[in-house]
């Protein structure tokens, strides 16, 4: 019976909460992709977003570091919460890596 508990808290999305509450980046206001480490596709993909994704990054990337700075955090009532957390570099970063896989079988040829 506990073992059913913990499948279906597994399952049902509790665990990804509980973890994306546990890393303390949304206490800042960061979102889940101002926390990728800045690779080679990673910095292409920033490159190709339109100015306001990119200015609304760097909005919540200069807040997080004047917030840590005085080691504070926000209000809890404006943490990023699981359910508004956006992807927004997803979509640019699939992009990248298509084109660079593309190229690489172009160069096999």
């Amino acid at each position: 019976m506990a073992n059913n508990r913990v499948a279906n808290f597994l399952i049902s999305g509790g665990f990804k909460k509980w973890a994306y509450n546990l890393s303390g980046f949304n206490k800042y206001g960061l979102w889940h992709d101002d926390m990728l480490q800045e690779s080679p596709d990673v910095k292409e993909a920033l490159r190709r977003l339109p100015a306001k994704i990119l200015d609304e990054r760097n909005f919540r990337m200069v807040r997080a570091l004047q917030l840590s700075c005085c080691k504070i955090v926000l209000p809890e009532e404006q943490w990023t919460k699981y359910e508004e957390d956006v992807h927004y570099l997803q979509p640019y970063l699939e992009q990248v890596r298509k084109e660079i896989k593309e190229k690489e079988e172009w160069d096999k040829e």
